[in-house]
C-alpha cells in the first residue's frame, strides 16, 4: 500500500513568488516553502533558494529577519520591514509573547496530550554548556495503523498527527522534544530513525520532513495589537507542498484522539 506522490515540481515554480499571507509598512507574514532556508549560511553552501533574498527582490525593499524555520520546515515566517519594527518583533520572540502553532507527523502513538518540560543545549554546544529552559505542549490530534509492518514484533505501524505548541524557542526543540518522548517526526534525519524514514517514504511518496509552522500569534511591532497569522492549506493551492499534506491527511485509516474534535482535513 502506497500514496500517490506528487509530480515533479515545475522548474518554474522555483522562480514563482513567495506567498504573502499579510502585509503592512512594519512587517510581512509569508509562507515559508520546505526546502528553503531563512537567509544564507555558509552551512548549506549548495542551496540556492532563500527566502530573505527572494523577498526583498520581489517586494523591492529590504527585510529583516526576526525568527527562523528549519529548512525542511515549511509555514508561517514573518519579518520586519524597517528597523525598528524587526527588533520589537525580535523581542516579543524573545520574550515569550508569540504563540507558535504547529502540526507534525511523528512516529507511533502519541499519548492525547504530553508536556515536555525537557532543558536542552544550544546544539553543538560543549558537553560542560548551561542547557536551557524548554517546554513544549503536545496534543495529539489523530492517530493512524498503516497495514505494513516495520517492525516484525508488530503487525502495522503507527502514526501519529500532533500539535506543538512550543513556549521557548530553543533550536530544533519540537524535533528534540519529540526524540526525547520516543516520537521522533518522521522525515527527521537529525533527530529520528533513518531506516524508519525511508520506510515512510517510500510509502508516503516524499522524502521529507513533516513538520509545519500552521499559525504564529505575535504583538504588532507598532500598535502592539494581537495579530495572528495562519497557513490555512485551503487557502494555498498554489503552494508545492500542500498536495503532499492532503493526500497524507486524506488516508482514511486517520481515527481522532481521545476527545479530540473530529478533524477537517484541507479540501
Amino acid at each position: 500500500m502506497s500514496i500517490s506522490s506528487s509530480p515533479p515540481a515545475d522548474p518554474a515554480s522555483e522562480t514563482a513568488p513567495l506567498t504573502v499571507l499579510w502585509q503592512d509598512e512594519h512587517m510581512v507574514a509569508v509562507y515559508k516553502p520546505a526546502g528553503w532556508l531563512v537567509h544564507r549560511t555558509g552551512l548549506d553552501a549548495q542551496e540556492t533558494r532563500f527566502v530573505m533574498q527572494a523577498l526583498r527582490d520581489q517586494l523591492g525593499r529590504h527585510v529583516w529577519p526576526v525568527h527562523r524555520l528549519d529548512k525542511g520546515t515549511c509555514g508561517v515566517l514573518v519579518m520586519g520591514l524597517h528597523r525598528q519594527a524587526a527588533q520589537a518583533l525580535a523581542k516579543s520572540f524573545a520574550g515569550h509573547a508569540t504563540r507558535k502553532e504547529y502540526l507534525a507527523v511523528v512516529r507511533g502513538w502519541l499519548p492525547d496530550t504530553l508536556e515536555v518540560d525537557h532543558p536542552l543545549k544550544p546544539d553543538d554546544a560543549p558537553q560542560d554548556a548551561v542547557v536551557q529552559e524548554a517546554h513544549t505542549t503536545l496534543h495529539c490530534l489523530a492517530r493512524l495503523s498503516w497495514p505494513e509492518s516495520y517492525d516484525p514484533r508488530h503487525p502495522q505501524t503507527r502514526l501519529s498527527l500532533v500539535q506543538a505548541l512550543p513556549t521557548t524557542g530553543r533550536r530544533h526543540q519540537i524535533r528534540r522534544h519529540l526524540k526525547h518522548v520516543a516520537h521522533p517526526i518522521i522525515g527527521d534525519a537529525t533527530h529520528g530513525k533513518g531506516p524508519l524514514n525511508r520506510w515512510w517514504a517510500e510509502r508516503l511518496g516524499q522524502q521529507r520532513l513533516w513538520l509545519h509552522a500552521k499559525a504564529l500569534e505575535i504583538p504588532h511591532p507598532a500598535t502592539g495589537e494581537r495579530m495572528r497569522f495562519e497557513a490555512d492549506w485551503s487557502a494555498l493551492p498554489q503552494v508545492p507542498e500542500v498536495q503532499d499534506w492532503q493526500q497524507l491527511l486524506q488516508l482514511p485509516q486517520w481515527q481522532p484522539c481521545g476527545t479530540a474534535m473530529p478533524l477537517s482535513w484541507p479540501q
